[in-house]
């Protein structure tokens, strides 16, 4: 084990980080479901936490404005489009400047030429980058994307030129020119990140993710199927965990194995058919690697 400590047989953490990979070996199918947890794991906490990269990318914001985190600063009321728009520009920078964590690397590592599906509420799109697009389904949303905010037509926009745009425009007073402000080629209504919200487009691109997901349930329904959770928490549960719950209650030949530091949680219902690894997620994905 990359711990430096002495993997026993009977010690309970290395028997989970066995039994991951044993499922994972075995499995005919992965159907994975990762959340926020999972790029907390890649010590980023910039969305909840002033850590590091806030400072680096959103520092200026925080302090002017007096909010905490990335999402505070998401949801707050600025004094003008110009400066509520400078910030999501400066945090999508960020998100397209922050490398892929090693975490993912790790997963995709164990999951190398096995028969996967992932589906994740993460936004910040760090999936992307080593997973292909007919394998990953971005259920609530991507933040390389944007759409009209009065949802008058089904179109979503990949936005990285404007992002760097409005970016390399922030004046000292942390504005963007009015010119820069994104704006929809049907309406001329504002654009706005393609993200769950109260106008959020559940559109073609929508039912697309969705469409993936039930496919891969509908070729494999028959065989031994693994429900990998990673990094649920307790905030949306209906989006991954209940239905991963509900799948390995129901189907038959499944198994369901969770991983959180905080909300590893496994129902009665479940004992027998499943396990909850309450460690650190990176540390777990890098000691099961070196189990292959």
């Amino acid at each position: 084990m990359s711990t430096g400590q002495k993997p026993y047989a009977n010690d309970v953490r290395f028997q989970s980080i066995k039994t991951l990979v044993d499922k994972i070996q075995n499995a005919d199918a992965i159907l994975v479901g990762a959340a926020a947890g999972m790029s907390a794991a890649c010590g980023y906490h910039f969305f909840y936490q002033n850590d590091a990269l806030f400072e680096k990318y959103l520092g200026e914001f925080g302090r002017k404005y007096g909010f905490t985190g990335a999402f505070n600063g998401f949801y707050y009321r600025y004094p003008s489009r110009e400066a509520h728009w400078a910030f999501l520009a400066r945090m999508g920078y960020m998100e397209y400047e922050c490398k892929t964590g090693k975490p993912y690397y790790d997963l995709m590592e164990l999951l190398k030429n096995r028969n996967y599906h992932i589906m994740t509420t993460n936004q910040d799109f760090q999936f992307t980058r080593v997973v292909p697009e007919e394998k990953l389904s971005a259920i609530q949303g991507d933040s390389r994307y944007f759409q009209c905010s009065r949802r008058c037509h089904d179109e979503i926009y990949y936005n990285k030129e404007m992002i760097y745009a409005m970016n390399d425009a922030i004046d000292e007073n942390l504005c963007i020119p009015s010119e820069l402000i994104p704006r929809c080629p049907k309406c001329g209504a504002e654009l706005e990140p393609w993200v769950r919200g109260f106008t959020f487009l559940e559109g073609k691109k929508y039912k697309d993710e969705y469409r993936k997901i039930n496919e891969f349930l509908e070729e494999n329904k028959k065989k031994k199927i693994l429900f990998l959770e990673l990094g649920v928490g307790r905030m949306t549960p209906m989006f991954i965990q209940e239905p991963f719950w509900n799948l390995t209650y129901s189907l038959s030949h499944t198994f369901y194995i969770t991983v959180n530091p905080k909300d590893a949680i496994l129902p009665q219902a479940l004992i027998g058919k499943g396990i909850a690894i309450k460690e650190d997620i990176a540390s777990v994905l890098r000691d099961a690697v070196a189990l292959v």
